[in-house]
């Protein structure tokens, strides 16, 4: 799998997310051996066949990405932030997703893409 980034080595980037048991984690951090028999999704495991997952559909629709170094782990923490279901608006979004970093500055486009994915209201009302 190619699509988990190494990024900062430091846990203070997010390039490196992945989807472990259901929760986030920056994989750069993780011992491999600790995570034995855990479900781990990552970015080529969102996708159901050809049927892009909406998180990663609606990256495409908000043009969420420059450089695409970042996306794979930003895509993996949004879906995984989603699924807690503490994000309610743009400013929750802002806040939850904060552990991942945009080097080309996306965030705009990001914040729309995740709240569009969501189906909030305000995906489209964003400074």
């Amino acid at each position: 799998m190619t699509g988990t980034k190494k990024g900062c080595d430091h846990g203070q980037c997010g390039a490196c997310t992945a989807i472990v048991n259901g929760e986030r984690i920056n994989t750069c951090l993780a011992l491999a051996a600790v995570h034995d028999g855990a479900s781990i999704t990552t970015i080529e495991g969102l996708a159901d066949g050809e049927q892009l997952h909406p998180v990663q559909q609606a990256f495409i629709d908000h043009d969420a990405f420059q450089c695409g170094h970042c996306t794979p782990g930003q895509i993996c923490s949004a879906v995984a932030m989603l699924q807690e279901g503490r994000a309610k608006t743009a400013d929750d979004v802002r806040e939850l997703m904060s552990g991942n970093l945009c080097r080309c500055g996306a965030y705009a486009s990001i914040v729309a893409a995740i709240l569009d994915a969501a189906g909030m209201a305000d995906a489209k009302a964003l400074p």
